[in-house]
């Protein structure tokens, strides 16, 4: 990715810096330092920190006291955590949008699913597209929910999974076929109201991606 001066200047310093620590460029653990990010993209070191907090609330670095910022460590533990935590958002999600959805919200899921799916069954398609269609999913079911206090939590959680995804990538893709199938069955389940149903689904897919994480961490 190249840097870009963009008119939410912290914002962008913080996706920059993201997709570095998405793709593995900066490593867990390894420190983001302030002054040197800022002589990297020629802006302020006030925009910089303004970026690190937001790369923090995302999940993707730590801000220790006297230390300064640190790409979060990323290993088996870590990655459970961060599964059992948003795998819950995502039934809380599923189970509001089997209760608020409307037949005017059909096309708009249908169309996203559809999205994904297209993506699933193109296997020149690189990890990023599909992660991003996958996400596109979940954000057209946020609007459809239309509670801004679990959009907001999961959005934070958006680039620390993309990291995940991206660590686990030739598995990932080696699975894409479970993947399109578990959409399909999830968006099956939502528009049938059967939230029981959709939270067991998510729980079974949200536990094999965890396991495909931990594999790829293994292997590392």
């Amino acid at each position: 990715m190249d840097f870009q001066v963009p008119n939410t200047l912290a914002e962008q310093i913080a996706n920059y810096l993201a997709e570095r620590i998405m793709t593995g460029q900066i490593r867990p653990g390894e420190r983001v330092h302030e002054a040197t990010v800022a002589t990297e993209l020629q802006v302020s070191r006030a925009s910089v920190k303004e970026a690190l907090y937001t790369l923090e609330r995302w999940h993707l670095i730590d801000i220790i006291p006297r230390k300064g910022a640190m790409a979060t460590r990323l290993d088996a533990v870590h990655a459970s955590e961060l599964y059992d935590v948003y795998m819950h958002l995502l039934m809380m999600l599923a189970q509001r949008l089997c209760e608020r959805w409307t037949e005017e919200n059909r096309p708009a899921l249908m169309q996203a699913v559809q999205r994904v799916t297209e993506q699933m069954h193109n296997r020149q398609a690189d990890i990023t597209a599909v992660v991003e269609s996958s996400f596109g999913v979940m954000d057209v079911c946020c609007e459809v929910v239309g509670n801004p206090y679990l959009t907001e939590a999961l959005s934070n959680f958006k680039p620390a999974v993309s990291r995940a995804y991206y660590l686990s990538a030739d598995r990932y893709r080696q699975d894409l076929d479970r993947t399109g199938r578990f959409f399909t069955r999830l968006t099956q389940a939502i528009l049938s109201r059967d939230s029981q149903q959709a939270a067991e689904l998510i729980t079974g897919f949200a536990n094999h991606q965890k396991a495909l994480i931990q594999q790829a961490l293994a292997a590392s």
